[in-house]
């Protein structure tokens, strides 16, 4: 299994992003899917998931700013990010959970991890 996460980059504040997550090995709609991030000495934590059966959640800070969504056909999941923070600015990876846990907050459910890309939004 291969997770890979790409799209990352340096972008003002309120500007937008979409970071990609292309997944071999797997099948995205069969598994829970989510995006984590990681910011300087801070712990991981999660930002949303696409449950295997595409219902989503969201962390309070980005409902409303970022949206998770994947593609069957190609088996990439995104996560589009707009209205960018400077407090957004982190490491964001993509993870894969094969047995659909309900703790989907739980880093530790995660089975299989993308190697992370690095989002950076300037004041």
């Amino acid at each position: 299994v291969q997770l890979q996460a790409s799209g990352g980059g340096v972008v003002q504040a309120g500007g937008s992003l979409r970071l990609s997550c292309a997944a071999s090995g797997l099948i995205l709609n069969k598994n829970n899917m989510a995006w984590f991030r990681q910011a300087p000495g801070k712990e991981r934590e999660v930002v949303a998931v696409i449950r295997w059966s595409g219902s989503t959640y969201y962390q309070d800070s980005v409902k409303g700013r970022f949206t998770a969504s994947r593609d069957t056909a190609k088996n990439t999941m995104y996560l589009q990010m707009n209205s960018l923070k400077p407090e957004d600015t982190a490491v964001y990876y993509c993870a894969a959970d094969r047995d659909r846990s309900v703790s989907i907050l739980n880093s530790n459910t995660y089975d299989y991890w993308g190697q992370g890309t690095l989002v950076t939004v300037s004041s």
